[in-house]
């Protein structure tokens, strides 16, 4: 008999969301971490923003978990007292040409089942942003803002409190079929092997290393992972704007935008920024960039408030270097090897995304 049902191999949001889902369902569960806490990498440097969903080509699992994950998010946090406000946010087009991208964007977004969307004209934007110069806007005023921390730390309590555990500086060493059970070897102090019935590897940035240690995994089945580094410039003073404010999407991201966060100050960012290896600096290089794609929409940004502030890193696969690719979220049926869920490529919208893929995983698992 395997020592647990599962074993997850990463404890960010999504690991966590999914060892939740698994747990509250009645499996036994443990989280593999290499890192001393939770939630240590892409899940703590990123935006924060609960996306509303109208990026994402309809139908695909992007598109589907992301409007599904933010209503959890909504649902879940504020039956917790966690932050979490639908603040909105304005989608910009700053000259006339960009309008009838931004009217794709509608029609994709209401395609994808986002509530309350709506095209702005100039003098519509003024009287919600006096500060924004454009010819239109999209308004959605379901996308906001939550502490992805406390988030987690709820995530965290329910595996616990249904018997499941987070083992820190765990680190996944590899593992094989046998006798029917996965035999999970691991590495940290006191390496050990945890036999379990299913095993699920959410390794964010370290997923390409992490298929490949699992033995009867096809290596055709485990995509190259690519690094692509955020950097987040802060703004000096009083958050500028009351909602979030984005450009229109470019082909490998959302553009740098503006996020007022829960503390009442401003960040812009991410931008995009493909590197070798894991480089946590700040470019601050970067900041001429960010200068031209702020003003674009608000000319009257005071460069000398902007200051470098953190950065995080998005894993990319396949066509996510260049444009649009999805989340690949394998089970048997697709990659042939008994009671395996893989993940990969799981960047945003992944931290809104999180509860929904928790759930979808649960279902690969566990089938109602």
């Amino acid at each position: 008999m395997a020592d647990v049902d599962a074993v997850i191999v990463g404890a960010g949001a999504v690991g966590l969301a999914v060892a939740r889902c698994l747990a509250v369902r009645g499996l036994s569960v443990i989280v593999l971490e290499k890192h001393a806490g939770f939630g240590e990498e892409t899940s703590s440097r990123n935006s924060e923003v609960v996306h509303a969903g109208m990026y994402y080509p309809t139908g695909t699992l992007k598109a589907r978990l992301c409007v599904a994950g933010a209503h959890a998010i909504y649902q879940y946090c504020g039956a917790r007292g966690i932050e979490a406000r639908a603040i909105g946010k304005l989608i910009v087009a700053p000259d006339a040409e960009d309008v009838g991208s931004l009217e794709e964007l509608l029609a994709r977004g209401q395609a994808n089942g986002v509530d309350g969307m709506a095209m702005l004209d100039g003098p519509a934007i003024k009287r919600l942003e006096p500060d924004i110069v454009a010819e239109a806007a999209i308004h959605s005023p379901v996308s906001g803002i939550f502490d992805s921390h406390s988030y987690m730390l709820a995530l965290l309590g329910e595996i616990e409190d249904n018997g499941g555990a987070l083992a820190r500086r765990t680190p996944f060493e590899g593992a094989a079929m046998v006798d029917g059970d996965w035999h999970v070897r691991t590495g940290g102090d006191s390496p050990t092997t945890i036999s379990a019935s299913h095993l699920i590897l959410s390794a964010g940035l370290w997923s390409t290393q992490a298929g490949h240690l699992v033995d009867g995994l096809p290596p055709e089945h485990v995509p190259q992972t690519f690094y692509a580094r955020g950097n987040y410039f802060r703004y000096g003073g009083k958050a500028p704007f009351r909602h979030l404010i984005y450009p229109m999407p470019g082909a490998t991201g959302l553009g740098i935008h503006v996020t007022p966060d829960l503390s009442g100050h401003a960040r812009f960012g991410p931008d995009v920024q493909f590197i070798e290896r894991l480089d946590y600096q700040v470019d601050e290089g970067r900041k001429t960039a960010f200068i031209d794609s702020i003003r674009a929409y608000w000319p009257a940004l005071d460069p000398d408030l902007l200051a470098p502030d953190y950065c995080g890193i998005r894993p990319k696969i396949g066509n996510g270097v260049k444009g649009f690719e999805d989340f690949r979220i394998i089970g048997q049926d697709v990659h042939g090897t008994e009671r395996l869920v893989c993940l990969f490529g799981i960047d945003s919208p992944g931290l809104t995304s999180s509860f929904a893929i928790g759930q979808h995983v649960t279902e690969m698992v566990v089938p109602q």
